[in-house]
């Protein structure tokens, strides 16, 4: 999966660019689509930035082989991101979450 392709599964769900963002939670890692959008005057990042900050997003996603995960729960998924409220997507990061869990 590469950046421009993880925008446009984000934009073909809900038809804005959400932000996208890695969390980490109680030893949990989460992918959030967050409720900021690319298209708001007040997005903090340009164009060139967003797909950039995805494409980091994406190489993490495909090093954790998390890509067919995150593919599916979009496409399926009823939530929508709304203000003060992520649409969280649990990893499972397997025996290799300590890798990447300090």
């Amino acid at each position: 999966m590469t950046g421009k392709e993880l925008h446009q599964l984000v934009l073909d769900k809900w038809g804005v660019s959400y932000d996208v963002q890695l969390r980490r939670t109680r030893g949990k890692v989460f992918l959030q689509i967050m409720w900021k959008y690319l298209e708001q005057m007040s997005f903090p990042l340009s164009e060139a930035d967003y797909i950039a900050h995805l494409n980091a997003i994406a190489q993490y996603l495909n090093g954790w082989g998390s890509v067919e995960l995150v593919k599916d729960y979009i496409q399926n998924t009823k939530e929508k991101p709304r203000l003060g409220k992520a649409v969280s997507i649990p990893l499972d990061l397997g025996e290799r979450a300590s890798e990447w869990i300090l």
